[in-house]
């Protein structure tokens, strides 16, 4: 009796990797143990289907929902733009240096007659936050949400009670009204001016020079655009393969390029303790078990494989975990019994997030394994040499 205590005792002192699946579920149950209050989901269809059914905000949403806004042709004019505006005349012209030459002839008696026609381009004009410009001779002029062939009809027919058969010619040297500003990690971060030709959100990063980081997968990469107050991100992955993610651009739209090589990681009882990045769009709990060996038959129990995650809190909520109102996300892990057949069909199903972190729990015998092991490592060579003594 003594002889198993001592077994017993010497089997607990050994060193483990990591938590067996009743020691996961009792430090799940103790509040000392569970200070970020975790929860244990298992993995089920069910969940799977719930977790499907939690799709990003596309960023074709965000077009739907601003569809009352007309940004069209993306050739108005708006507060911070800067004009030039160029004036033609017949005869005596009021900009150009003729109209000086006029007067001073006519008050010398010499009589010189103007030249025919003139042509005159005014110091650049900037839209201010009124969305007015002046004009000289012709005022005030409040130019917000027209294009330039309207500016430059406002500012014609201010003229023409001055000036004999003017012309004026209105164009966009800075347009910042139509503009997006894309930054991140593009080789250009820089305002972007939209034109009529109606750029897609792909077609300014491009404009930006495109990723800067070549050499890497496009899977590493998330879009994010800010529009109007509300943020949505989505893999660029997806919008090259999704022409209704490939949005058209609105004067105002914020674009971030946001390099991020997608992780996980694992633990415990496998064959490799490592973190491993992504490489491929999308990647299952199997696949991410099969880079790393899969369970060791040694060491593994396989009724408690976890996935540890930091999830969406509206996910945790209609699982009927508890969560902080005014929490984003929350831990939970999700177990998976890999004993069961059927559930190799879920590992297949249940898609990895970036830094999940996988843990192979040690099975309950490990320990008594490990000892037993330790035991026939010290007596073999005795039980050699005894042998070879005979």
């Amino acid at each position: 009796m003594g002889g198993v205590l001592l077994l017993l005792a010497g089997c607990n002192s050994l060193p483990d990797s990591g938590p067996t699946e009743a020691q996961v579920n009792q430090a799940q149950r103790n509040p000392k143990k569970n200070t970020v209050g975790y929860g244990i989901v298992q993995i089920s269809p069910d969940l799977i289907t719930l977790l499907d059914s939690e799709s990003p905000a596309l960023f074709s949403s965000l077009d739907i929902d601003n569809t009352s806004i007309d940004h069209g042709k993306n050739d108005t004019v708006g507060p911070g733009d800067v004009l030039q505006v160029s004036v033609y005349e017949v005869g005596s012209s009021l900009f150009s240096a003729s109209s000086v030459t006029m007067a001073a002839s006519s008050s010398s008696g010499t009589g010189t007659l103007p030249a025919t026609s003139s042509s005159s381009t005014l110091p650049p004009v900037v839209v201010d936050g009124e969305g007015n410009i002046l004009v000289p001779f012709s005022g005030e002029i409040h130019v917000a949400g027209m294009t330039t062939n309207q500016v430059a009809d406002a500012i014609l027919t201010r003229l023409k009670q001055k000036s004999q058969s003017p012309q004026v010619v209105v164009r966009i040297v800075a347009d910042i009204a139509n503009s997006v500003m894309v930054y991140g990690e593009v080789r250009m971060p820089s305002r972007i001016p939209l034109t009529p030709n109606r750029e897609r959100i792909l077609d300014v990063i491009a404009l930006a020079g495109g990723e800067d980081h070549t050499s890497q997968s496009d899977e590493d990469y998330t879009i994010r655009l800010i529009r109007n107050g509300r943020i949505a991100e989505l893999p660029l992955k997806m919008i090259e393969n999704d022409p209704a993610q490939n949005i058209l651009m609105q004067p105002g739209d914020r674009v971030q390029v946001i390099f991020q090589p997608r992780t996980f990681s694992v633990f415990g009882a496998t064959g490799h303790i490592t973190q491993t990045r992504f490489t491929l769009p999308t990647l299952s709990m199997a696949e991410a078990m099969a880079r790393l060996g899969g369970p060791l038959d040694s060491r593994a129990d396989p009724n408690a494989v976890y996935v540890f995650r930091y999830e969406k809190a509206d996910i945790l909520r209609r699982l009927g975990l508890p969560i902080d109102n005014d929490a984003s996300v929350a831990p939970v892990v999700y177990q998976l019994d890999m004993m069961n057949p059927s559930n190799y069909f879920l590992a297949q199903r249940f898609m990895m997030h970036n830094r999940d972190l996988i843990y192979v729990a040690n099975a309950s015998s490990n320990k008594f394994y490990k000892f037993f092991n330790l035991i026939t490592t010290i007596v073999s060579p005795g039980m050699s040499a005894g042998g070879m003594a005979k």
